[in-house]
């Protein structure tokens, strides 16, 4: 059995159903997954700031940029709807990808955006193409285009979970429907439908950005899925090293 295999028995083993549990599980992951998720796209997150705020809801002797601080405060109540979300077994549709955005980019759009007509929680008023390939739907074409994905998500089977996930993040990203963001919502709304069916949430680490970016632009260039599909498993791995540890050790 790999270690990918193990750390999903181990998630399944707990019967997770409601929010209190799905905390416990991710007893000290949450702060890992908003720290790297934060830091693959922001240099000035680490990891004691999160770890304060997550928390004390507070950080002392703090002197780094104040948009660095509301993004992290930021993370923290997008996990708080995380879990609430899960308890009411919400599907996610459109409000909720919406809803996740604007938690993570509330207060946080710089004064160019905004003067644009940009807004959070909002999808994107004109073109930011990203990554090597320039991918990005036209901003007309947003809406229908995640219209379209999210239908694409409707039954699926536990047991295919991940690849769904893989396809709806690199998709996401491909569209990049918002106009700040949509890295940290990408990774929030994969994490999400992963626990939905049943399979362990994923920490994609900041160490690791650049095996990342490459699997999603074997995406955008060649709509080759695999490579992702490959990275997500030893992440996964990655994510739970220490749980499967233990486990191997009890055996």
């Amino acid at each position: 059995m790999t270690n990918y295999e193990k750390a999903v028995v181990l998630w399944q083993r707990r019967n997770i159903t409601n929010d209190a549990e799905l905390a416990e599980a991710l007893n000290g992951h949450s702060i890992a997954f908003a720290y790297h998720s934060g830091k693959i796209e922001n240099e000035q997150i680490t990891y004691h700031d999160t770890r304060e705020i997550f928390e004390h809801d507070g950080v002392t002797s703090y002197t780094g940029d104040l948009r660095t601080l509301f993004e992290i405060r930021n993370a923290k109540e997008a996990n708080e709807l995380f879990l609430v979300s899960f308890n009411e077994r919400r599907p996610i549709d459109e409000s909720l990808v919406k809803a996740f955005q604007y938690k993570l980019t509330q207060n946080t759009y710089d004064t160019r955006r905004y003067q644009l007509g940009e807004r959070p929680g909002e999808y994107k008023l004109h073109d930011y193409v990203t990554g090597k390939e320039e991918i990005g739907a036209a901003p007309e074409d947003v809406a229908e285009e995640i219209a379209e994905l999210l239908f694409e998500l409707q039954d699926i089977s536990d047991d295919k979970v991940l690849t769904a996930a893989a396809y709806f993040h690199a998709k996401f990203e491909n569209i990049h429907p918002f106009a700040d963001g949509n890295g940290r919502t990408g990774r929030l709304l994969m994490n999400y439908l992963l626990v939905l069916h049943n399979h362990p949430p994923i920490v994609i680490h900041e160490e690791d950005r650049r095996t990342y970016f490459e699997a999603l632009e074997a995406w955008d260039s060649a709509q080759d899925l695999a490579p992702l599909i490959t990275f997500l498993k030893e992440q996964t791995a990655k994510t739970w090293q220490k749980q499967i540890e233990r486990a191997d050790k009890k055996d």
